[in-house]
């Protein structure tokens, strides 16, 4: 019979944003020392552009569909606010809903509503994301409430909350990453965080100053997007498209995979956000990319060989600029002077921040 508890668990894959498609050959996991395992148990016949692809990039399923989550075994698995926020409105999670409520006032029983309504939150994230490590092998990225994004103290105070909420329900912090937007202030508090051995997923990050600075401070992963770059470059330029080797999120991606592999930085780049099969081909060889699906299908089902586009021994002849000494007053300037990224950044938090208002507005209503 088919139990509760298990429909629970079978609802949180649909709050897999990026899963990998297999199951790494070695026992260890996915680590920065590791930044791409050998897979196996392919799927697909050889000769195809997935099976090439394959072998140059560690590839990861950009999915919320249970279908293509049957499909693609996952390893690696995110939140973020809109699907914690899916999540509490959907009957199969109430009991967990109900529990982060009680929680936060068993725990704080003078506190303020306020203070309650905070620590409810938190329990809630890590209540989903503890049931999805009984699920995937690997990281569970849990994401610091986007408001948070230009204070440094409050978002390391946070993620540390996250951190012992996750081991006081029986998860190392090893099995965690604290996703945070890619600020100055994000940055900084990832640096501090990092140094204390927790993991962090630098994440809305569109341009080159925000990676250097991510590199400088240590950070696991960061997550580059491409086809939000493309999208805003296609409005102004006023354009259907580009070939991949002249998209300007190929282009970024490119150009922050060869400074890092120049300089020596181990920040993991992980290359996301398609809109075709062309950018992922143009970006073969990049430590990670997550893809969805259909373009997943796409590449499986096309024939031919998959040249490496990107070689880090390669990368000190392509970067042909000097290493970037980033302090805040030069990420700040550069960042000011791309209006792209300055915009996408911007947008990303607002809209995360739009549903982390609705989220409290469910737990509110239970306080």
């Amino acid at each position: 019979m088919f139990h509760f508890s298990q429909a629970i668990i079978v609802s949180l894959l649909l709050l897999i944003v990026y899963a990998s498609s297999f199951v790494p050959i070695t026992p260890h996991r996915f680590s920065r020392k590791n930044p791409s395992f050998t897979m196996v148990k392919r799927k697909y016949s050889d000769n195809n552009e997935f099976d090439g692809l394959s072998k140059l990039t560690t590839i990861v399923a950009d999915t919320g569909d249970i279908e293509a989550i049957k499909k693609y075994e996952p390893t690696d698995a995110t939140t973020n606010p809109s699907l914690i926020y899916k999540a509490a409105i959907m009957p199969e999670y109430a009991s967990l809903v109900d529990n982060a409520v009680a929680y936060a006032k068993e725990n704080l029983p003078k506190g303020s509503k306020s203070e309650q309504l905070s620590l409810a939150m938190d329990k809630l994230c890590v209540g989903i994301g503890s049931e999805i490590t009984k699920i995937v092998p690997g990281y569970v990225s849990t994401e610091v409430d986007a408001r948070l994004s230009f204070d440094i103290d409050a978002t390391v105070k946070k993620a540390r909350t996250l951190i012992s909420l996750y081991e006081e329900a029986g998860v190392p912090k090893s099995r965690i990453l604290i996703k945070m937007a890619s600020t100055w202030e994000g940055i900084k508090a990832a640096e501090i965080l990092e140094k204390e051995g927790i993991s962090c997923n630098l994440t809305l990050l569109f341009s080159m100053c925000q990676a250097v600075a991510c590199a400088e401070a240590k950070a696991t992963l960061i997550s580059p997007f491409v086809g939000r770059i493309m999208d805003w470059w296609k409005k102004k330029d006023g354009v259907d498209g580009y070939s991949p080797n002249e998209d300007p999120g190929v282009l970024s991606v490119t150009n922050i995979y060869n400074y890092y592999k120049k300089f020596g930085h181990k920040t993991i780049v992980m290359g996301a956000s398609f809109r075709n099969k062309g950018e992922i081909l143009e970006l073969a060889g990049c430590d990670r990319l997550t893809i969805a699906p259909s373009l997943l299908e796409q590449l499986s089902s096309s024939s031919g060989s998959v040249p490496a586009k990107l070689d880090s021994s390669k990368s000190t002849e392509l970067y042909t600029g000097g290493e970037i000494d980033m302090d805040e007053q030069t990420f700040r300037w550069m960042l000011n002077e791309d209006a792209m990224a300055t915009e996408k950044l911007a947008e990303g938090i607002r809209n995360f921040a739009k549903d982390i208002v609705k989220l409290e507005d469910v737990l509110k209503a239970k306080l």
